[in-house]
């Protein structure tokens, strides 16, 4: 097809349900409307058969009563003898030409053989109407007679457009419905293996409905059952291997404490003690994998954090709080304290102060944030922070310390108890960390 002077080629659509909707319905389309044309052909050749037949008997009989007629009587038997297909008009009719179309050929064959010998006819082809015919002939009196002869077609019925829109209608429709059936097991695959998370807990594919359909439920399931376990074998290997670090470190800080006082001994304590930081750290990355084994109670978020941030303002630290939100959530306490404990911390240590503050929407969600003034985040950077034993450097100089676990374990916490953690920098300098709480 060409638009505007340039081809635009078809294409096929995108999705699979409407390539197999397009394939089914065209092909049931022609399949009934091979069915429909060849019962009007049959129809049409047998309605043909039977107006020739009666044709003929009709005009033979019609001009056998014409003839035996008075001539004064026949005028008024013309409008007895209509047919409404055609009629007979006494006179010599209308001039016409021999040249007729193949229906007109076997009509006009009919009326010859209707006249026999007796009557010999002549069928013309009236000029303007290709379909009008006319037969000549002349009684046994002399009288010319005239056959006007108006084919008409095959007549239908008023209600079959209606019959065949519903019966495209039940195509579409059952076209339609099988695509449906056929295409929602794999609809419902495409969302559960997007949905895969194993440090969730999702809901299972049913494993009813056809044996296809039920195997490969089956098979997703499993699949997702050997991903948890995995992950669940690979984080008990962390927390056992990071449990049994602390007690030979513990025991060569306590073998350097008793060594000779130099500065050899204390960058070894030193390095022990970095060393024993990160052991802790991987203990807490590990055991926030399992942040879900908290059973859940409701609190007052509000409250909460006020008496989060109490604590950290007896012990000297430049902690805030501003605003507050009348709700109640449904969480893990003990995970959610560890959240914005880590989130606090990161604040104090890059920015020197924090700033809470809340928000909610109409839907129940609340978001608190907890923002500082410190060097922020790059905003290329802003996801991969979030991943375990991830450091900038650029930002944050090893002075500083870290063992960049901190906002894994916080971002590793809320998903685990339902909740999200997003990073974005502050217009002016530093970072705003929101946990939105479903």
């Amino acid at each position: 097809m060409k638009v505007g002077g340039r081809r635009r080629d078809w294409r096929w659509p995108r999705t699979l349900g409407a390539r197999l909707f397009l394939i089914l319905l065209a092909g049931l389309t022609l399949a009934h409307g091979l069915s429909f044309g060849a019962l009007f052909l049959e129809r049409y050749m047998a309605t043909r058969s039977v107006m020739l037949n009666t044709l003929e008997n009709d005009v033979a009989t019609s001009i056998a009563i014409l003839d035996r007629l008075p001539a004064h009587e026949r005028a008024d038997w013309l409008d007895r003898l209509d047919r409404g297909t055609y009629r007979f008009e006494l006179g010599p009719g209308l001039p016409g030409v021999p040249d007729m179309s193949r229906r007109g050929a076997e009509i006009a064959q009919k009326i010859e053989e209707a006249g026999g010998q007796r009557f010999p006819i002549h069928v013309q082809s009236i000029p303007g109407d290709g379909k009008r015919l006319q037969a000549h002939l002349t009684l046994t009196d002399g009288t010319p007679l005239t056959i006007d002869v108006r084919p008409a077609g095959m007549p239908l019925a008023d209600w079959l457009p209606y019959v065949l829109l519903t019966q495209l209608v039940l195509l579409v429709l059952s076209t339609w419905f099988a695509v449906r059936l056929a295409i929602r097991p794999l609809v419902d695959l495409a969302h559960a293996a997007d949905a895969l998370d194993p440090k969730r807990k999702a809901p299972r594919l049913s494993e009813t409905g056809p044996s296809e359909v039920a195997y490969a439920a089956t098979a997703f399931n499993a699949m997702q059952d050997r991903i948890a376990h995995y992950l669940e074998e690979r984080v008990q290997i962390l927390a056992a291997i990071s449990h049994d670090l602390q007690t030979p470190i513990t025991r060569m800080k306590l073998r350097a404490e008793f060594g000779e006082d130099s500065v050899e001994k204390d960058k070894l304590i030193q390095d022990l003690t970095e060393i024993e930081r990160l052991v802790h750290e991987g203990v807490a990355y590990a055991r926030s994998a399992h942040g879900d084994a908290e059973k859940s109670s409701k609190i007052d978020i509000t409250a909460f954090m006020e008496s989060l941030v109490y604590d950290y303002q007896d012990t000297g630290k430049a902690v805030t709080i501003k605003g507050k939100v009348s709700t109640v959530v449904e969480t893990r306490p003990h995970a959610l304290r560890r959240i914005f404990t880590n989130l606090i911390d990161n604040a104090l240590k890059f920015g020197g102060s924090a700033e809470v503050m809340f928000e909610s929407d109409a839907r129940g969600m609340v978001t608190v944030k907890i923002m500082d003034r410190g060097p922020g985040i790059p905003e290329d950077q802003l996801e991969a922070v979030l991943q375990p034993f991830f450091r900038l450097e650029q930002s944050r100089n090893r002075g500083t310390g870290g063992t960049g676990l901190g906002l894994a374990i916080a971002h590793q916490l809320a998903l685990a108890i339902g909740a999200s953690l997003q990073l974005r920098n502050r217009n002016g300098g530093g970072l705003s960390a929101e946990i939105t709480i479903r």
